[in-house]
């Protein structure tokens, strides 16, 4: 069996969450730039077994897709060019950086930690992981 890997797409950094091998446990992997992205997972799934993908989906409060909702799409057709045989799910994402931005400011961590923007990716990464395992 291998990992579950969670991308929180956004335009300029992406934050990665990778389960452990039995997909029960959802941690925080990194924070890349998106320019970076495709490098990072080719060279990532060259070092480990990844059975899926799964981006976070944003939606407005009505339900509408947003504008990078277009983007997370252009990347979802490169990784397929690239590695044909990886499945690739969607797990609606709102208020999952709020709900970072809560859990950081619960963790004791210094305002200098707290400002750090790369914690924040990973942690809604984490957290769009979290509610896709629940919703399987």
């Amino acid at each position: 069996m291998g990992r579950i890997l969670a991308i929180d797409y956004g335009i300029k950094n992406c934050g990665l969450a990778v389960t452990d091998p039995l997909q029960i446990i959802a941690n925080p992997l990194k924070t890349v730039k998106t320019s970076s992205l495709l490098n990072y997972l080719e060279e990532y799934w060259g070092q480990e077994v990844l059975d899926k993908i799964v981006f976070g989906y944003p939606t407005h409060m009505d339900g509408n897709p947003t504008y990078v909702v277009k983007e997370i799409e252009d990347c979802v057709k490169k990784i397929r060019n690239l590695n044909p045989g990886i499945l690739i799910d969607y797990q609606n994402e709102n208020f999952s950086s709020k709900e970072a931005q809560e859990i950081i400011m619960k963790s004791g961590l210094n305002r200098k930690q707290r400002q750090d923007k790369s914690r924040l990716d990973k942690i809604s990464a984490v957290i769009i992981l979290q509610r896709y395992l629940k919703h399987i």
